[in-house]
């Protein structure tokens, strides 16, 4: 082929990337990992670069790539060229990050994705336990993401801990010493957001 693109772990695209490569070394390479430098291809292949998409995907769970941001790297101007071109006929949203600012951006992806979703997972447990249901957190959920769309995050944040609601607060941990791991990261989050450390 012309190009390859290579969409595996990151663990599995270093080990697999000398095999895959061999013999095709010519063609222009491409991987979409956020914490893996562009580098890795260096002695394995010409032409190659990275394709980044700015999106969490889950097996079975269509997703519209027009509405996605597109990070791109290159080894030259002409690859640049060519990826900026492929990346385009999949979103309108293409940008330029190098390998250290797309690690940047994986983070804060961790944080923003995967952390709010784990949030999500100790809410719904909760919930569970005293018998209640996880659907009623939905509304709330899409209310809180939808907001972000049009204000930043620190001028969307609510709750108690944003007003210094220290007796709502401490309410809250005393009902949580039956969940003493919920009861930490309610502490823990509550304390970042009283004292506006938020990113520091």
């Amino acid at each position: 082929a012309d190009c390859y693109l290579v969409s595996l772990t990151d663990e599995a695209l270093v080990q697999l990337l000398p095999q895959l490569t061999k013999g095709r070394e010519a063609a222009l390479w491409v991987h979409t990992a956020g914490s893996v430098p562009m580098q890795l291809f260096e002695g394995r292949a010409t032409r190659y670069g990275v394709l980044y998409p700015m999106q969490t995907f889950s097996k079975g769970v269509p997703v519209d790539f027009s509405s996605i941001t597109l990070f791109v790297e290159a080894s030259s101007s002409d690859v640049l060229q060519q990826l900026k071109q492929l990346a385009s006929l999949l979103s309108p949203r293409v940008h330029e990050a190098d390998s250290r600012q797309r690690k940047s951006l994986h983070v804060a992806a961790v944080m923003a994705c995967n952390f709010v979703n784990h949030c999500y997972v100790m809410a719904q447990r909760w919930l569970e336990q005293q018998g209640l249901p996880f659907e009623a957190m939905l509304p709330l959920i899409d209310e809180t993401a939808r907001k972000v769309h049009y204000l930043k995050p620190t001028m969307a944040q609510t709750g108690p801990a944003v007003r210094g609601d220290s007796h709502i607060i401490d309410e809250h941990l005393q009902l949580l010493s039956m969940a003493p791991d919920l009861q930490a990261v309610y502490r823990l989050l509550s304390e970042r957001i009283a004292a506006g450390k938020v990113g520091e």
